[in-house]
């Protein structure tokens, strides 16, 4: 359904758009009844007491952050955050106008530069401060949060955006062995005195000042750009040198312009697109299936970002397999193949209808009623499509399929009995089925 998209889920069972993939695996009413008593939690077990806005949904939350965290961490990762479009009625939805999605969810995000999540936190009120770790505001417990079990002193090198930067958090990162880079609010950099926009305007296009200072002997750097506009970053490792050449397009002149660009923002640049590149992957083919039920919204959210991330894996894989790029599946073609697997996984092909699974039980009762009648296999194990192989066997035996009496030399291995299986009759099959 999120590759093929309808305006209506119904439509992919009516007469006049039946979409024969989706509309063959299960009825209209069995896929609306799954989804009314679709949930990932018990509500007779939540207490009065309970204060977890997210208690609805935290099994599933919180399997997939172990799963995440399991991931082997990268030497550079950045932290952004992530909106998952929503306009219902919730106490959790955000207003994000920075945003192309501006209502919905607040994820914050820990990644690679290849859009790996390795961690995240759903925004759902007030942040605690991060067991073992000073109170750094909001912002900075998020950050402590996502980077809980991230080793220190192994100079990881961290990036994220103006909302986390702080001083504080650069110094506390720094003294635990992680190299962090951010944009950064003048206003959060006292007595430093940064120059204005302005002032740097005069200086043309590509002026760069430098401030330097020291929290609790921890050196950082204040570095501001003028581009189209001033950009302010605050870093703990990066530098302005070496100096890097840039064309930009100038509107005065009319043609292309060489602007000089400083180290900090080419890094900063180079690896803070992470969550960013995610966001992306899961805007191509979003689940897009209506219900009255909050939580429903981020449960397709856990299916798309769980397929994205085993997309990546793989492709990961398979570079390092040295496999040509044709070879390598796009993200439609690798989701189409996840589904199509899970939809015949334990499927019994067949094209009778009604319910076939209960007609040998019943023609047994009726047999026994006559007489004499020997027991068959319980229905769990004789429909569990598992290991019911057939062998030749030298000795003849009477088919165990009701109402059949023929006899046979085929044998079911795990079923234990005689089964005709002749092009004029397949007991075998019907057996169980």
């Amino acid at each position: 359904m999120s590759i093929v998209k309808l305006p209506s889920t119904r439509m992919y069972w009516s007469n006049e758009l039946y979409f024969e993939k989706v509309a063959s695996v299960m009825t209209l009413n069995r896929f609306e009844k799954i989804k009314l008593f679709l949930h990932c939690n018990d509500d007779m077990q939540c207490s009065e007491n309970c204060t977890d806005k997210l208690y609805k949904i935290r099994p599933i939350v919180n399997m997939l952050k172990e799963s995440f965290i399991s991931l082997k961490h990268e030497e550079i990762m950045c932290i952004d955050e992530q909106v998952v479009p929503f306009k219902g009625r919730s106490s959790l939805k955000q207003y994000n106008p920075q945003k192309p999605k501006k209502w919905g969810y607040k994820f914050c995000i820990l990644a690679n530069i290849d859009g790996l999540v390795h961690n995240f936190e759903i925004h759902s009120g007030s942040v605690d401060v991060c067991k073992g770790q000073p109170d750094l505001k909001a912002s900075g417990n998020i950050v402590m949060h996502l980077l809980v079990n991230v080793q220190r002193h192994k100079w990881h090198k961290l990036f994220f955006d103006n909302w986390y930067t702080g001083l504080e958090l650069i110094k506390t990162l720094y003294d635990q062995g992680i190299a962090c880079t951010g944009t950064v609010r003048t206003n959060r950099l006292p007595n430093l005195n940064m120059p204005t926009d302005g002032e740097l305007k005069k200086e043309g296009r590509g002026s760069t000042a430098i401030r330097v200072t020291s929290v609790d002997n921890v050196e950082l750097r204040a570095v501001k750009w003028f581009d189209n506009r001033g950009v302010a970053l605050l870093t703990s490792y990066e530098a302005v040198n070496p100096i890097t050449i840039v064309n930009r397009w100038d509107r005065k002149y009319t043609k292309f312009v060489q602007v000089k660009r400083p180290s900090v923002v080419t890094t900063y640049n180079k690896y803070m697109g992470g969550v960013d590149l995610l966001d992306g992957m899961l805007s191509l083919y979003r689940i897009h299936i209506r219900s009255k039920k909050w939580y429903h919204k981020l449960i397709w959210h856990f299916f798309d970002l769980i397929v994205v991330q085993a997309w990546i894996l793989y492709c990961r894989d398979m570079k390092k397999a040295q496999a040509l790029k044709k070879d390598i599946l796009q993200l439609r073609m690798f989701k189409l193949k996840v589904a199509k697997c899970l939809v015949q996984s334990n499927k019994v092909s067949s094209s009778r209808r009604g319910r076939p699974s209960t007609s040998v039980d019943h023609l047994h009762r009726a047999k026994k009623k006559r007489g004499p009648a020997a027991n068959i296999p319980e229905p769990s194990t004789r429909k569990d499509n598992i290991g019911h192989f057939s062998s030749f066997v030298d000795k003849k035996g009477r088919c165990k399929y009701p109402d059949c009496t023929g006899i046979t030399k085929v044998f079911c291995e795990k079923c234990k009995v005689h089964l005709c299986f002749t092009p004029n009759s397949n007991c075998f099959r019907k057996f169980h089925e």
